[in-house]
């Protein structure tokens, strides 16, 4: 089996972790708990080697666009990454309707590029998702999904010649990591983003990539249930090993 990160890379990285050279941000409210306070510690990275990344990833790190950060909060450690190895994942019953549901929809691989479309599907999926705190302005949608130290990819969904949903994910030999998925508010029936993890995984099985990254998941966070539902999965503990857990219902 392939690995990642060789021991010598994940040393690299934690003798990284361990100096001063990332600095601590400033408390502000959690976005996912009611009453608790958030805090990252990050850096500005140039180009990643793909083995470097994902060691971090293997140390709670997550990237949003050029910027790398790790949760650090004060009184809190629920941010944990979840992978599904996927060798081993099976789809749920709802999970198969979803696939069924979806089967007109047809994808299309490229390089991350942003244009008009794209940016009014976001604008549009901002306000229907979420509460206004995002920023729907073009500029920043393009350094938030666009811009990448590491190798991303884009996968466009579409209904007959409509796009439907736009995906982003970081890609190596043995990992694709699920960055960010946004879709027309239109087709919110047909379950976008279960569907798009659903295909990237399927293209993880056909492309011989080990483990489909979800980024954080948070236990009690209701925005997060969806990502436990796939399975089996693994959980980063706090101690940074991965933990095997079934798929909840």
């Amino acid at each position: 089996m392939r690995l990642m990160s060789s021991p010598a890379t994940q040393q690299t990285v934690d003798d990284f972790l361990n100096t001063d050279a990332i600095p601590l941000g400033p408390e502000f409210d959690c976005p996912y708990l009611p009453a608790r306070k958030a805090r990252f510690r990050s850096f500005l990275a140039g180009e990643l080697e793909p083995e470097i990344y994902h060691a971090l990833m293997d140390r709670r790190f997550r990237r949003s666009g050029n910027v790398l950060y790790q949760p650090n909060c004060p009184a809190c450690s629920e941010c944990r990454q979840l992978r599904v190895p996927v060798a081993g994942f099976r789809q749920t019953k709802s999970q198969r309707r979803i696939w069924h549901r979806n089967r007109d929809v047809r994808a299309k691989l490229i390089k991350p590029h942003l244009d008009e479309e794209k940016w009014r599907i976001y604008s549009r999926y901002l306000k229907h998702q979420h509460d206004g705190t995002m920023s729907d302005e073009y500029d920043d949608l393009h350094s938030f999904l666009f811009c990448s130290p590491v190798r991303s990819v884009e996968f466009d969904y579409y209904l007959d010649e409509r796009l439907i949903g736009v995906s982003i994910a970081d890609h190596s030999r043995d990992v694709l990591s699920s960055v960010y998925m946004f879709f027309d508010p239109d087709y919110a029936d047909r379950s976008l983003g279960t569907f798009s993890a659903l295909w990237e995984l399927d293209h993880c099985r056909r492309s011989g990539i080990q483990y489909y990254y979800f980024g954080f998941y948070i236990r009690d966070c209701t925005k997060m249930s969806y990502k436990a539902r796939f399975g089996p999965h693994e959980i980063l503990s706090s101690d940074n090993q991965w933990t095997r857990q079934d798929a909840t219902a």
